[in-house]
């Protein structure tokens, strides 16, 4: 069995890996229709120079740098390369709108940005030019520009102009100090910054290992990315996990080629989010029952032992059948996962138990985990030494301590929690307390130690693929608009958000007698003009909003928020669980359409 060494910050174990793997391969991506790897060895000595680069540019430890970048491998030298220049990474993702840059340049104080494109950086430029921070702009690829405040230098110079060998590198980074600020969405709507410290991430690699090595065993291992790795699970399960375990690492080509990648990579460990497993569900049930009546027989009956087995009820009576399917169905699925996956790890939002059994019922290992940003972000994961429960996150990592409060809130203390939120005393304060994170979710623990989430505390919604979105952000925008008085997001699991609205009744009377209607609700309801007039105000809303936060569709609610109805509080705060047993059904319909 192998351990994580103890490493004092995250380049080290890098540099240390590096030194390990030599000329092996590490990085790959595809370019002209082939994959196209970068050794462990040229890897290293990209981030040297772009280290050294980004010093002689006038960047002193402790400042910010955000990085504004798809997954490739540009993005892992750039993060490595800014913790190794002593500097703090400030992830951003590639859909932020401009208003969205401009909070986070103001609120990091980022003093320089690196972007990928000329694409990324149209949303990007406006807001660096109007900020009074990152002044430094770095291009990976050309950026053309017209002049203006800001000094544009090229990524690919800068790493050949300062050509470092990385041993003569000297990184002062501890386990203590900030790694990188990652942005999550609050309750109060604004996005807050998360301060990761070094320890804290490599306290959630040297648990990830621990698992890996004792449950599956820690040999040659193969990754894929393909969640955003400016998202705090993919950054440390997806980049630095890997590190550590000295993996290779394949940048997907996008959620439409992630099928066919994966039969091409074949990974050995996926780090996923539930929506993934839902959408791979489908199609493969889709595909299995295009192949006939047996095929769905097998596929049927695979589900039905399966359940079994997981609930440990499996009848002697259903061996035959169940050694006919490892011999038959389960290896034809298997491939197409690559023929070689040890685990597939599901985070960043809640499973549905189901989707997990399906997996299991078909061959393939699924453990379910738990975390929070706060927290690096991994806080516990299920493991088949512990036993496999779908409807737990398993129990905590190593050197993890995790409590239940009185009132059922998950407490959580170790080295993976933060430092606190960048400028934000207050929030900290919230959260933090006696080096306890109060992580706003209700559960228990079980007899196996296993955490099981029954509720969650605070008001955030978690859509499919782990995005939070703070409701009372968009619901207060939504509200600003004449036409709309009251409002209730929705999408909790789910692909995209929708609403509950209720119109003013001002507005509604005026737009009534400019349209020559008699103002009668019920009716009003049916009239797609006047359901285009409000649909026209929420657009107006999605303008600004980032592309999770975004009203797909909506449905009129069929009376205001009220007191009397219970569906508002006496100081006037809607009750969410009051209108999703109301109007939940509906909502959920919005989905199917």
């Amino acid at each position: 069995m192998r351990t994580l060494e103890h490493f004092p910050d995250l380049v080290t174990m890098f540099f240390t890996r590096a030194r390990e793997k030599g000329d092996k391969p590490f990085l790959w991506h595809k370019e002209d229709g082939r994959w196209v790897s970068l050794s462990w060895h040229d890897t290293a000595i990209k981030v040297a120079s772009l280290a050294t680069g980004l010093k002689a540019i006038g960047l002193e430890p402790g400042d910010r740098v955000m990085l504004v970048a798809e997954n490739r491998p540009e993005w892992c030298i750039s993060d490595l390369a800014i913790m190794a220049a002593g500097c703090i990474t400030v992830p951003t993702y590639i859909t932020n709108t401009e208003r969205d840059h401009a909070h986070i340049i103001e609120n990091s104080g980022a003093k320089a940005v690196i972007v990928s494109s000329a694409k990324l950086a149209r949303t990007l430029l406006p807001a660096a030019i109007r900020a009074d921070a990152a002044k430094i702009i770095i291009g990976i690829e050309d950026i053309r520009t017209s002049q203006g405040p800001l000094d544009f230098y090229s990524w690919g110079k800068l790493i050949a102009d300062h050509a470092t060998d990385p041993a003569e590198l000297v990184i002062t980074a501890t386990r203590e100090d900030t790694a990188c600020i990652i942005y999550t969405s609050g309750t109060g709507g604004a996005p807050r910054g998360v301060m990761q410290h070094h320890g804290a991430i490599l306290h959630n690699v040297d648990g990830c290992c621990t698992i890996i090595s004792e449950d599956f065993g820690w040999e040659d291992e193969v990754f894929l990315s393909f969640l955003p790795l400016s998202h705090a699970y993919e950054h440390s399960g997806g980049q630095h996990f890997p590190i550590g375990l000295g993996a290779e690492i394949y940048y997907a080509e996008g959620l439409d080629k992630l099928a066919s990648n994966i039969e091409e990579v074949r990974p050995t460990i996926m780090v996923v989010v539930p929506r993934l497993f839902e959408v791979l569900r489908t199609r493969i049930s889709k595909a299995i029952e295009k192949q006939g009546k047996f095929s769905t027989y097998l596929l049927n009956r695979s589900q039905q032992i399966g359940a079994r087995e997981y609930e440990r009820k499996l009848r002697l009576i259903d061996q035959p059948m169940n050694l006919f399917l490892k011999a038959t169905l389960k290896p034809k699925i298997q491939q197409r996962f690559g023929g070689r996956m040890k685990a597939m790890v599901s985070g960043g939002a809640p499973l549905t138990p189901e989707v997990g059994i399906f997996f299991q019922s078909l061959g393939l290992t699924f453990l379910q985990g738990y975390g929070q940003t706060e927290a690096a972000p991994v806080i516990s994961c299920n493991r088949p030494s512990v036993g496999l429960r779908m409807d737990t996150v398993g129990p905590p990592l190593k050197n993890t301590e995790v409590r239940i409060a009185e009132d059922g809130e998950i407490l959580v203390r170790g080295e993976l929690v933060m430092h606190g939120y960048w400028r934000n005393d207050a929030e900290t304060a919230r959260v933090l307390k006696d080096g306890w994170l109060h992580t706003g979710d209700i559960g228990l623990i079980d007899d196996k130690g296993r955490i099981k989430i029954t509720d969650r505390k605070k008001d955030i919604i978690v859509n499919d693929k782990g995005d939070n979105v703070a409701p009372q952000k968009v619901e207060g925008m939504l509200t600003l608009q004449p036409e709309i008085v009251q409002a209730m997001i929705y999408g909790d699991r789910k692909p995209y958000m929708v609403a509950v609205l209720v119109p003013d009744p001002e507005w509604t009377k005026e737009w009534c007698a400019a349209n020559g209607d008699a103002c009668d609700f019920a009716r009003l309801e049916q009239n797609s003009e006047y359901r285009t007039a409000i649909g026209a105000a929420v657009e107006r809303v999605n303008r600004d909003l980032s592309v999770v936060e975004r009203v797909r569709r909506f449905i009129l609610a069929d009376e205001p928020f009220a007191i009397e109805n219970e569906q508002l509080t006496p100081s006037l705060k809607i009750r969410r669980h009051v209108l999703k047993a109301a109007y939940g059904p509906r909502l959920d319909a919005l989905y199917k359409g």
